[in-house]
């Protein structure tokens, strides 16, 4: 149908529904049936159209037969831009699922089984639209920290002896140091019955499986819960024990198939344009983390170059008022060349992975590594600033979204993940309930993004050592073999820092709260930050490494800063804060970075300023800092906005918005959840409590002491608070000949654990003439021997 417009331009409107048929022409009284044939007729439209095009798909699932691809052949003009959308007030569904139509018959003990088509095979089950539960071990419990449920046995020889025949299970486990989660596929038995399987590739910094969580599903024999299902391929069978209440007769049944829904697909040099969705509910995609394997550089992660919607090739491509529901991988990836790609308006929960990724080309990233331990010398990289390709997403948005228990299967994942890209922003999105960050920053290949006016919580749920903002800086300059990065600002090595983080990245008028971790955690050499107007409402602030950071007008309840192992000319800044509780440095040189100074250290009831002189000892500096009463407007109720009369503007701070955090669309903002404020009389926050003692002892010739709070514990790359920490290690001592040194963290003695100072004295007192110390140094685990007496 063609509507006029006005003077010689034409829009073109084409409406698909269920009920109509692939050979009608398209018109509002006969649609077409599927979204192929939609595509076809857009395809013949576009030549006669001098106007928008626009899709109208009626109420409905509508299952596709296989992924949608829209290529440059399927492109828009600014002019005549091209439009799939639900009809306004309808809930169309795009799913990649099959309807099964089953007869239900008894198996035994409530379970119930039905004959599925031959051939079927599905990783997920949805009832009534909600995912169920393959047969797992241990069951589903939504109280459980981790995993939902979890148990050491959960594939001991002991349990995996109830099992026929457990190929094609899965064993699903935490990284021993809490960095994310590893999975493996049961591959059989060995002829004594212990598994075998492989896998364990979907972490960038590989130690195996945690001891403890972890769990097994699609294991046939574990099909002992509501809410269960197992499918027998072989036999094509589908078993389920339905919840109580459930009339399964009436109940609708999908089996996913699809990985993705939707593709557009071009290149740099022919993209894909001027195409948008809006308003679907986009549902049923297959899960993804056995694929999950390419490394992000030198950062913990790997990952699926894949979603539900997946975009490579773009250019001005929207994704709008659409509903990402429980999708098995990623809910929308934006991968290689994308420029101009808006994600605005959409409501993703309970994805399997990311919620929304952005990730590059490494072939455009100039002198690339991509494992932890890799280096390079000074005359190994290319000291061209930028990218050396345009093959990356560049100038992109994800605005006004609600973003939320994104990472049910995969958890080094976040709601919004950056990775070798330019100018991505992320603006007013309310984003919580997940196991890692919020938002993640891989490396600061190129920077110039924006993150402001989020609200972001809920974070680092299943996780350690993280915060709801997190990003790593381990690009060209960062760890050279034969450049000291603590002289570099002093000679013509100083634009080292800034080859890959050649824009800055902006941090403003943001709301953070991290119960589990830092509020904002910058880690290992990230650079190239302005982090200003954020309110961190628990876990602090934290800056590890790096160069040029500017974090000033920021409010830190309950909290303070964290300067992690700094270098000694870091040209940092830290100024016009307000803290709740001094410093928090660990391994840092006076003075700290270019300026550090006109804070104000909270105490509340003290109405008489004084020099904060507790922040002048730790940093070197704080010369006007103060210490008083912030007087807050209304603490209780979220303003931190400080009332007239308060010393904080005199020190420069300048109050910010305490309204604006989050979604603003209505319909969102509506079902979007808050953080919990939290008093401002309550004890240090859970990032600083530690019941560990911190008293020191002498061994060996050296101080020695609990290695104490996620601090330390951070800086050591540990799990836990677990192990003895080494403060310092005199010449001549016995431990300096056994080779320890500071900073080493003391874990085994001869293959025992040394959890605590008490364990440690008490092993050595048992140790024999030769004794294995197994340490942590530099977040890697080492052995050393030591020949006498401990």
């Amino acid at each position: 149908m063609l509507l006029y417009l006005g003077t010689s331009v034409f829009a073109a409107d084409i409406y698909v529904s269920p009920t109509g048929r692939d050979t009608n022409p398209g018109t509002r009284e006969r649609p077409l049936a599927s979204f192929a044939a939609a595509q076809a007729a857009v395809r013949r439209e576009a030549g006669r159209s001098s106007g928008p095009i626009n899709v109208w798909f009626r109420a409905g699932t509508y299952y596709l037969p296989e992924t949608v691809v829209f290529t440059p052949s399927d492109s828009g003009s600014e002019r005549t831009p091209v439009s799939f959308a639900a009809q306004p007030g309808e809930t169309v569904v795009i799913s990649g699922a099959v309807r099964l139509r089953l007869k239900w018959t008894p198996f035994r003990d409530g379970i119930m089984k039905a004959r599925v088509p031959a051939g079927l095979r599905t990783d997920q089950i949805f009832v009534n639209g909600e995912r169920q539960h393959m047969a797992r071990y241990p069951n589903y419990d939504p109280t459980a920290r981790y995993f939902d449920g979890w148990s050491p046995d959960a594939f001991s020889k002991e349990r995996a002896a109830r099992w026929k025949d457990p190929r094609g299970g899965f064993i699903h486990a935490m990284h021993p140091n809490m960095w994310g989660d590893v999975h493996y596929v049961i591959t059989g038995k060995d002829k004594d019955g212990n598994l075998a399987f492989e896998g364990g590739w979907q972490n960038n910094r590989p130690k195996g499986m945690h001891r403890e969580r972890r769990f097994v599903e699609n294991i046939f024999e574990e099909l002992d819960s509501p809410g269960e299902w197992f499918l027998d391929e072989k036999q094509s069978v589908l078993y389920f024990y339905p919840p109580k209440g459930l009339h399964l007769a009436r109940a609708r049944i999908e089996a996913v198939r699809l990985r993705h829904l939707i593709e557009f697909r071009g290149t740099a040099g022919n993209p894909v344009k001027w195409m948008r969705l809006r308003g679907f509910t986009f549902r049923h995609t297959a899960r993804t983390f056995m694929d999950n394997r390419e490394p992000l550089l030198r950062s913990d992660w790997t990952i699926y170059r894949g979603g539900a919607i997946f975009l490579t090739g773009t250019e001005d491509v929207t994704i709008e008022d659409c509903f990402l529901d429980q999708t098995g991988g990623n809910a929308i990836f934006v991968n290689m060349y994308n420029r101009r790609a808006a994600i605005r308006g959409c409501h993703i929960a309970r994805a399997g992975a990311n919620g929304v990724g952005f990730v590059g080309d490494p072939k455009a990233v100039r002198s690339p590594l991509f494992e932890y331990g890799e280096r390079l010398s000074l005359g190994d990289i290319d000291r061209a600033p930028g990218p050396e390709t345009n093959n990356y997403p560049a100038d992109c948005l994800v605005e006004d979204s609600l973003i939320y228990q994104t990472g049910r299967f995969e958890k080094q994942t976040a709601p919004v993940q950056i990775s070798m890209s330019q100018g991505i922003t992320v603006r007013h999105c309310s984003i919580y309930d997940v196991p890692r960050a919020g938002i993640n920053i891989s490396e600061g290949t190129w920077g110039g993004h924006v993150i402001e006016n989020c609200d972001i919580f809920d974070t680092v749920k299943e996780t350690g050592d993280h915060g709801s903002f997190n990003s790593w800086g381990r690009d060209r300059y960062w760890g050279l073999k034969d450049v000291d990065l603590n002289a570099i600002m002093a000679g013509d090595l100083r634009d080292l820092p800034l080859l890959d983080a050649v824009k800055p990245v902006v941090l403003r008028n943001n709301r953070w709260r991290c119960d589990h971790g830092w509020d904002i955690d910058l880690d290992d050499g990230s650079s190239n930050y302005r982090i200003y107007n954020n309110l961190c409402l628990n876990g602090g602030l934290k800056l590890r490494e790096g160069f040029h950071r500017v974090v000033e007008n920021n409010i830190i309840v309950n909290n303070s800063f964290h300067p992690h192992v700094w270098y000694r000319d870091s040209r940092d800044v830290f100024r016009r804060n307000i803290v709740f509780m001094p410093y928090r440095p660990i391994k840092t040189n006076q003075p700290w970075g270019d300026e550090c100074d006109f804070n104000l250290l909270h105490t509340p009831g003290k109405t008489d300023p004084a020099p904060a002189a507790v922040l002048q000892r730790q940093s070197g500096l704080d010369r006007h800092s103060l210490e008083a009463d912030a007087l807050f407007v209304n603490a209780l109720e979220g303003d931190f906005r400080v009332k007239h009369g308060s010393p904080a503007p005199k020190l420069g701070f300048q109050n910010f918005p305490m309204d604006q955090f989050g979604v603003q669309n209505p319909k969102l903002k509506a079902i979007a959840r808050k953080p919990v404020i939290p008093g401002v009389d309550t004890p240090p926050a859970a990032t600083l409590r530690s019941n560990r003692d911190s008293r020191i002892a002498f061994w060996l010739g050296a101080n020695v002491r609990n290695l104490v709070g996620l601090g330390e514990m951070s800086a050591a790359g540990l799990p836990g608070e677990t192990g003895v920490i080494v403060l310092d290690v005199p010449i001549g001592s016995a431990a300096a000949t056994a080779g320890l040194r500071k900073g080493d963290v003391i874990l085994r003695v001869n293959g025992s654990d040394t959890a605590t100072l008490a364990d440690l004295l008490r092993l050595s007192g048992a140790a024999g003439p030769r004794s294995k110390l197994s340490i942590s140094r530099q977040q890697r685990e080492l052995v050393i021997e030591f020949d006498g007496p401990l």
